[in-house]
């Protein structure tokens, strides 16, 4: 498991792609599971700071009781386009709880300057993504881009032996 900048110093290109699709529409959809193993999808507002990827979510939130009582998650861009061609990014990880008054503080300063708001009081969870995996695909790629076949697809893979 590696924080965000670890893996950005890793796969800067890479990184570069997920940072592009989280800024796209400002919403990434955080994928859990639920008490009884089901799956939950759920929309969440991804702040990338301090080499950092921190999702902020309400205090008892059913997403945030999902993380910490199983802390394995995945972080998928939004996706607007049927055909894929913007790219879908996955990072597969754990979510990591932040109590540290000084994180938080730096997380609710960067989601202002994104947003001009900040939570609140106390009562909310912070959580940082530390990256297991990382998969880029997307669709209609030139030939001369890297894409392949029919669709121009194309995947990208952090590890590579992943």
């Amino acid at each position: 498991m590696v924080s965000w900048a670890e893996f950005q110093t890793a796969a800067p290109g890479l990184a570069d792609k997920g940072e592009q699709r989280f800024d796209a529409t400002g919403l990434i959809l955080l994928g859990t599971l639920r008490k009884d193993g089901r799956p939950r999808i759920s929309p969440v507002e991804p702040i990338l700071t301090d080499g950092r990827l921190y999702l902020g979510m309400m205090w008892q939130s059913k997403k945030a009781l999902d993380l910490l009582r199983d802390p394995r998650c995945v972080v998928h861009n939004t996706v607007s386009d049927r055909m894929g061609k913007e790219g879908e990014f996955k990072a597969y990880g754990r979510a990591v709880p932040v109590s540290d008054a000084d994180d938080r503080e730096r997380y609710c300063q960067a989601l202002f300057a994104k947003i001009e708001w900040r939570p609140e009081g106390d009562e909310w969870h912070l959580f940082a993504i530390d990256i297991d995996e990382v998969v880029f695909q997307q669709f209609g790629v030139p030939e001369d881009q890297g894409g392949r076949g029919d669709d121009g697809h194309v995947v990208e893979r952090w590890p590579a032996t992943a």
